[in-house]
């Protein structure tokens, strides 16, 4: 929150007049905090965007004030924030006249993490996060056909930092000889999110160790199958951050919980503290243990791990069935 600029908000008198008078209201919000981390931009931005413009300004007449609007975040971003308005945004980390507008509202509203829940909203027709994911589709969907394919394409969302998958290469493979094609996809603030949604919604399967990266599940097609690799302690923010998403987004959902001896923490800490079991309480009550369990990288057993790249590949080949029966008829 110290890095959210705070805003002053007066109806009269003013300290100025009206430089630019609107006759449309306002929504004021921040664009800041942890934004550059997509699992944020979606979480704390764009999810409570869709559900305050939805519950109040479903005609989308409101003008966009933005404080904490870097220019990266528009360029990145500009066809999605043009969906939730008829007019141009205001940043106003570069205005200096005074705007006065008939009403405004401040900050967003959140249901939840990753969450749109249709018992807390307003209007008539109360939406789902399946809804936001139809603008998601609307939006960066536009020219793009699904390419042909004989076999289940799987992408596995890289990391190169921390919670690494160390032993990559031999997962490809074995996903390679279980019959996928498979991608590894490390997208970066940089790209562009059309490439994103190309490459996870022609997918029929992602897998990626928990984090942000996983946000991307959001670009998957109803049916496709989702597995999250799971560190040791990550399972609480694994479920509330992507889990549950992705069973509201109607995904084939597959958690695989590392095993002790696949943590990279198994030679440094005793095994009291490495308990496959715990769902994490121990890293939500003693914060000074959150580098040491995030920063954890991961060494996949082969033999184990193959029976689930097995059992995502039948998921796939069902979905892909499924999918051409409906494109038959």
């Amino acid at each position: 929150m110290e890095t959210v600029r705070e805003v002053t908000l007066t109806t009269a008198p003013l300290q100025s007049p009206c430089a630019i008078t609107h006759t449309s209201p306002a929504l004021i919000f921040s664009a800041g905090g942890f934004t550059s981390n997509v699992f944020h931009d979606f979480n704390e931005g764009f999810i409570p965007l869709f559900i305050t413009v939805d519950s109040f300004f479903n005609d989308r007449d409101v003008i966009l004030a933005i404080v904490n609007c870097s220019d990266w975040w528009v360029d990145k971003y500009s066809e999605l924030i043009a969906r939730f308005t008829r007019h141009p945004i205001i940043n106003l980390d570069k205005e200096t006249a005074t705007h006065c507008f008939p009403m405004a509202i401040v900050g967003l509203m959140s249901h939840g993490p990753m969450t749109v829940d249709p018992t807390l909203q307003r209007g008539a027709q109360p939406k789902t996060v399946l809804d936001f994911h139809a603008i998601l589709t609307t939006t960066y969907g536009q020219g793009y056909t699904l390419p042909p394919q004989s076999r289940p394409k799987l992408v596995i969302i890289g990391r190169s930092t921390h919670r690494v998958i160390l032993n990559q290469d031999k997962v490809l493979e074995a996903a390679k000889n279980v019959g996928f094609d498979v991608v590894v996809f490390e997208p970066t603030q940089g790209t562009p999110m059309r490439e994103v949604f190309r490459v996870l919604h022609g997918s029929h399967v992602m897998i990626g160790v928990h984090g942000a990266g996983l946000t991307n599940e959001l670009f998957l097609r109803p049916g496709a199958v989702f597995m999250q690799i799971v560190p040791i302690r990550n399972s609480w923010l694994g479920d509330i951050c992507y889990g549950k998403l992705a069973l509201r987004l109607g995904l084939e959902y597959i958690v695989y919980d590392i095993a002790i001896e696949e943590s990279s923490l198994a030679n440094q800490l005793p095994k009291d503290l490495l308990d496959p079991n715990d769902q994490g309480g121990m890293l939500m009550n003693d914060w000074s243990n959150w580098e040491i369990y995030m920063n954890q990288n991961v060494t996949l057993n082969l033999a184990r791990f193959g029976r689930y790249l097995e059992r995502a590949y039948e998921k796939a080949k069902i979905s892909m069935r499924k999918e051409s029966s409906h494109a038959d008829h």
